[in-house]
């Protein structure tokens, strides 16, 4: 039963790409089968064969021990907002934003000692070969795995004027299907909370799903763009040089800097999101008091969701889709709300919903959170499409009317390429 809804799964979002393809006769198949095949080999090794989940075990105890350096500096700072938990409870800005600082400054430190662009390279290459891409949407991919999907072109800006078509709609939705090395630290701690055990198992799982996405989102964009113009192609996988910063203690500090705006834009929006949401349902409670509506929705969804919200439609709108990933129908309005949260919002608000799910007892099958980690992990949201607008026109300002012209597009590839990595997921774990 679990492997026939994984396939109908698979199939459903394939479809959706082929419905929605703005040229079906020149989709390549074999390059569609190569990156299916290639995300469910990897998926298979990190989750299957014990030494690659060991070596993954070793990588996700690096990201934990991040989440304990960057306490340690938060400490200095908050003292005792960090440290006293029993009396002060989990606090979102001072649990989680210092780690977002601190990765953004260690990432950039990497990146200027080159040791970053070596792993995208490796990464670069093995997608290059197995799936026949150039160079530009190889490296993009990459990059998109560890850096921000406005950080990520930097690695291709040389090739950015001269670009495709459908090589900057495989940069964009590789940038909308996966999440920044920041971000991900902090969702580890927003799920794991203070057990290191539990920050480990959240640790392996992000990784997988952002790595799996990468040629998920490939698949996407080759099925809805599907290239044309062969005769442009660089098939040449060469890492630009320039550095972020003169030195470590400049990258360093670029770093921070850059985390700290990262930081301060991820609380900023979270509190007017939330604000916003409780207005919403403010409003749609005092409707929902006309006819019995709070009643019939607490009674339809067993107490659930108590009256009529901004949660329980998207949750009704999305819940189709939760069931196709696989989540049990008892969770399935619950999935439907976090992914609803996820697209109109953002992952961050989602994956709080997620946690406070987890904590009050709503959501407590292990193998639906895993689904829902999965399919929230990327930044496919519609604020992201003013962001890659923004971000990638000022690198290549000829391609401001391809960016605009394929903004939803690439919303819509991001999504299915964190559906289809949920769907693998559901069938293996």
């Amino acid at each position: 039963m679990i492997y026939a809804r994984g396939i109908l799964g698979i199939v459903v979002l394939l479809a959706i790409c082929y419905a929605l393809s703005k040229n079906r006769k020149q989709i390549d198949w074999k390059l569609v089968g190569a990156g299916m095949l290639l995300q469910i080999v990897f998926a298979l090794l990190v989750l299957k064969v014990e030494r690659v989940t060991q070596l993954f075990d070793t990588i996700a105890k690096g990201f934990v021990a991040v989440l304990g350096y960057s306490s340690e500096g938060a400490k200095m700072l908050f003292g005792k907002l960090v440290t006293d938990m029993d009396s002060f409870g989990f606090i979102f800005a001072f649990q989680v934003l210092p780690t977002i600082v601190f990765f953004s400054a260690l990432t950039s430190v990497l990146y200027y000692l080159g040791i970053l662009q070596r792993i995208v390279f490796v990464i670069a290459w093995v997608m290059s070969k197995t799936m026949r891409l150039s160079g530009a949407e190889s490296l993009a991919a990459a990059g998109n795995i560890f850096l921000g999907q406005t950080e990520a072109p930097l690695l291709v800006k040389p090739y950015l004027p001269n670009m495709t078509r459908s090589e900057v709609m495989c940069l964009m939705t590789g940038g909308m299907a996966t999440i920044a090395g920041g971000v991900l630290v902090a969702y580890i701690k927003y799920l794991g909370g203070p057990d290191e055990e539990m920050q480990l198992y959240y640790a392996r799982h992000f990784l997988t799903a952002s790595i799996m996405s990468a040629p998920a989102a490939i698949v996407a964009a080759k099925m809805l763009v599907p290239e044309t113009e062969h005769d442009k192609i660089d098939r040449n996988i060469i890492i630009p040089k320039e550095k972020i910063g003169s030195n470590v203690l400049d990258a360093l500090s670029n770093g921070t800097t850059e985390g700290l705006k990262l930081a301060v834009n991820v609380g900023a929006m979270l509190l007017a999101f939330t604000a916003m949401m409780y207005l919403i349902n403010g409003i749609l409670g005092a409707v929902g008091e006309i006819g019995n509506i709070n009643e019939m929705v607490a009674a339809s969804t067993d107490g659930r969701f108590q009256n009529l919200s901004l949660q329980y439609l998207l949750g009704m709108a999305f819940s189709p889709l939760a069931w196709i990933l696989g989540t049990d129908a008892k969770d399935m309005l619950l999935i439907g709300q976090l992914l609803g949260e996820k697209t109109i919002l953002n992952e961050f608000f989602a994956y709080e919903s997620m946690a406070k799910m987890k904590d009050s007892g709503l959501l407590t099958d292990e193998r639906s959170i895993i689904i829902g980690l999965y399919a929230l992990c990327g930044f496919a949201n519609f604020a992201s499409i003013g962001i890659q607008i923004g971000g990638i026109s000022v690198l290549a300002p000829n391609q401001r009317q391809n960016l605009v012209q394929l903004g939803v597009y690439s919303l819509i590839g991001g999504t299915i390429a964190s559906f289809l990595t949920a769907v693998i997921a559901a069938v293996l774990i």
